[in-house]
């Protein structure tokens, strides 16, 4: 089977000082080279569909080998141990300073049973639909990797005059991850300024001369790479035209993709939970775009009435807005109700945006932080609704299986999605490091590309000291067996802490006023306070009445976030009364004491 014409080949070269000078080179070997010898016609077919001039060569690509051990005991159509085999097969990458890539390098050739994505020109903004590609770039992507070429096309600095030679800090040895563990045994790691040169040793990829210096929109291609694997790992999504790229960060992210698909002009809407992560409105606001709320359950967004709104849409009852065509939903830990959508609930909500065709955001920074049932002191004395919505089982991060342990998460949309309607955003944010401002966003092959339009004259792709980091400590250090542990004990934490909340709650808060539902995943803890008990009902309304139990939290010492702030629909008042609570940052012993305070200021409030 010959990889399609999406297949493109690396522009790889190298650069290092030389008597002065930038040496540029391309991969010498096979040993080299991202691709095997088996794969060149394929390469060559693919280039010769962008650049017509090329001969190309005469090999056929070689069938795929069947998987090892690992995967035969899986369900998953792509394990860990599939990735290192195709890895040791291709031999050792080289992409140097503002080297081409792009995801489909990196992953497996698509089954014949997987269908190519739909077209999305009618979802388009006029603006997304507008942009060309930079030239200065499509130069490099074109030339750069030709052998032998001498640019001076390019502004890209001389990596001599970098005033770092070498970043070096200590990281967890996987599973070992404790600050403790990590203090004891962890690993000391230097980037160098040339390691990807011939003399920093065959076993690097990556270096500061490479990661520091100008580079493509889609990220380095060793970044690129490790994300394309994981995300074939995880979701293996069911249609062959798939692709991924860098971000800045899902909410810079979030804001590319709605002005890819939200137009002013056009009276736009966007459909998302009737309580949503506030930045997300403050992010479409400014755009044009109205909000418009779904209603939700304990399992967050209800298809039944996400339906509902489409099919009885009428334009002239809202203002000349046009029926939404996008979806921007957080399936799993939602921000801020904590609810999450099982396996079912997600299919449903699929299946309702292909009936009205609608476009699909799915924001999941807390996808692998889906929990263990709530078991505690709540459970036993009969307290707070328990969704059934996780399949995930309590996991040892240093003995459980990965695939064992992937299997049992809900599936995500991505890994539903048919047709191509998904465009995913994920971010190292919330399991690695915020700092970072490092993600990535996977959906079909002309949205992605789309989406570099934007941003290759925005933000120009992330920075290079984060990609640098994290590739040394994901790709180099932990590999993605290491990484998948890392994010079992991510989930684990996370547990404890939303135990502990909850256990705090059972035991401060009045259950005759305060309600909820034991979050299945997330950082948040969603608190319904029940305004029809309040003395001043009759005459306070619902936003005057969090505004005293605020204001009282905040006397006490506990800030914790007000349900009015995160209404999807502006201007529209509150129904209910809620607060939000994070369980994500405070000590153990602190976040009991603050769940106390705000329990007080409750009592206080109500006259209890």
């Amino acid at each position: 089977m010959v990889r399609s014409a999406a297949s493109r080949t690396l522009r790889a070269f190298a650069a290092a000082p030389e008597q002065g000078r930038l040496r540029c080179r391309a991969a010498p070997s096979s040993r080299r080279s991202l691709q095997t010898s088996a794969h060149r016609h394929a390469v060559a077919l693919a280039s010769k569909a962008r650049h017509p001039d090329a001969d190309p060569a005469e090999e056929e690509e070689e069938p795929a080998k069947p998987s090892s051990s690992s995967s035969s005991s899986s369900s998953r159509s792509v394990t860990v141990q599939d990735v290192l085999e195709r890895r040791a097969r291709a031999g050792r990458l080289v992409a140097g300073t503002a080297a081409y890539s792009d995801s489909d390098m990196f992953k497996a050739p698509p089954h014949p049973s997987k269908p190519r994505a739909a077209r999305w020109d009618h979802h388009l903004s006029a603006e997304s639909a507008a942009r060309e590609p930079c030239v200065l770039k499509s130069a490099a992507a074109k030339h750069l990797g030709r052998p032998g070429l001498i640019s001076l096309g390019g502004g890209l600095p001389c990596p001599e005059y970098f005033p770092f030679e070498s970043i070096s800090m200590r990281v967890p040895r996987a599973p070992l991850f404790s600050e403790r563990e990590t203090a004891e045994s962890g690993v000391d790691v230097t980037i160098g300024k040339y390691d990807a040169s011939a003399a920093g040793g065959e076993d690097k990829v990556y270096d500061l001369s490479i990661g520091l210096n100008y580079g493509q929109a889609t990220g380095s291609a060793q970044m690129l790479r490790f994300v394309t694997e994981h995300t074939e790992i995880v979701h293996d999504p069911p249609y062959a035209d798939w692709r991924s790229c860098m971000t800045v960060g899902s909410t810079g992210a979030l804001e590319q993709a709605f002005r890819m698909l939200c137009d002013r002009e056009r009276g736009d809407s966007i459909l998302t939970e009737e309580f949503s992560f506030s930045t997300a409105l403050e992010t479409a606001a400014p755009l044009g775009a109205r909000i418009v709320g779904v209603p939700v359950d304990e399992e967050g967004l209800v298809p039944a009435r996400m339906d509902e709104i489409l099919t009885g849409w009428r334009p002239e009852e809202r203002g000349g807005m046009r029926k939404p065509h996008v979806l921007y939903t957080v399936p799993s830990g939602q921000n801020p109700t904590g609810t999450t959508q099982g396996e079912q609930r997600r299919r449903e909500v699929y299946d309702v945006c292909c009936k009205h065709d609608v476009y699909i955001i799915e924001d999941e920074p807390y996808y692998f932080l889906q929990m263990d049932p709530y078991a505690g002191p709540e459970a036993a004395a009969g307290g707070g609704k328990e969704p059934a919505t996780t399949t995930a089982a309590p996991v040892d991060p240093a003995q459980t299986p990965v695939d064992e342990f992937l299997d049992r998460l809900i599936p995500s949309l991505l890994s539903m999605d048919r047709d191509g309607r998904v465009l995913r955003l994920d971010s190292f944010s919330k399991v690695v490091v915020p700092g970072s401002r490092l993600g990535w966003v996977t959906a079909s092959e002309q949205m992605v590309e789309r989406f570099l339009r934007h941003a290759e004259v925005a933000n120009q792709g992330p920075a290079g000291f984060s990609q640098l980091v994290l590739h040394r400590l994901l790709d180099e250090e932990w590999g993605h067996e290491g990484y998948l542990r890392w994010l079992m004990r991510m989930r684990r934490e996370y547990t404890a802490r939303r135990d502990v909340m909850l256990a705090a709650c059972d035991e401060a808060l009045p259950r005759e006023v305060v309600s909820w539902n034991a979050p299945a995943a997330g950082m948040f803890h969603w608190l319904k306070v029940d305004h029809t008990q309040h003395p001043d009902a009759g005459s306070k309304s619902i936003v005057e009445i969090e505004e005293d139990i605020f204001d009282r939290c905040i006397d006490k010492g506990v800030l914790v976030a007000r349900g009015s702030w995160f209404v999807a629909e502006h201007g529209r008042p509150p129904t209910n009364l809620f607060f939000r609570a994070t369980y994500a940052a405070a000590q153990p012993d602190k976040m009991t004491e603050a769940i106390r305070r705000f329990g007080k200021a409750v009592r206080e409030s109500f006259r209890l």
